[in-house]
């Protein structure tokens, strides 16, 4: 159990934060901007929360402490090295990417195919889960750049680029089951 009783530490005064194995390192290093992108996707499925009801909020709730989850697997390096340890790390798993997929296709049951790419709006909640898209496609873009120079737990690549279809196919469910889509129309402003 994660205990806070005072929030600030001063041990980052000079640019540097602790990684979940405790090892200091620069707060640009691009792990800490990959699990920081992370924890900002997050904050955006707190943004589209307020708009959402039902199903579709439970969904983002348990993407929320997924989010989590992936912030800790992130911050800590050396997915292999750490198995077996007394307390090993929290590390995503394939469950939680086959639960995505398994929301995808049920939410895609309701929309008819596009025949145009969808503009980022129509409702709020759609708006935000856009934004949430976007964001979350960051976050896997820099995951994946970490992955070229060290060592990641797969899942966690996975399950963003899973999430980011997820906000897209959750916006156009947000769309009124894609019937609202805000549609591209190619030159239209010539």
């Amino acid at each position: 159990m994660v205990v806070l009783s005072k929030i600030y530490t001063r041990t980052g005064d000079k640019g540097e934060t602790a990684l979940g194995n405790g090892v200091r390192v620069a707060k640009h290093a691009l792990r800490v901007n990959a699990y920081g992108t992370v924890d900002e996707t997050n904050a955006t499925v707190g943004l589209a929360r307020l708009h959402a009801t039902g199903i579709m909020d439970a969904q983002l709730a348990m993407i929320q402490n997924d989010l989590f989850d992936l912030g800790a697997d992130l911050c800590r390096p050396d997915p292999d090295k750490d198995a077996h340890a007394e307390y090993p790390p929290l590390r995503m798993v394939a469950t939680q990417v086959d639960r995505l997929e398994s929301e995808i296709d049920a939410m895609n049951t309701a929309l008819e195919p596009l025949r145009s790419f969808v503009l980022p709006g129509g409702s709020a909640l759609a708006a935000y889960l856009h934004l949430c898209r976007t964001v979350s496609r960051r976050a896997e873009r820099l995951t994946v750049e970490l992955a070229g120079t060290e060592t990641i737990n797969t899942a966690a690549a996975m399950y963003l680029n899973r999430l980011s279809d997820w906000f897209f196919v959750a916006s156009r469910i947000a769309n009124d089951d894609g019937r609202a889509d805000v549609l591209w129309i190619p030159g239209a402003n010539r």
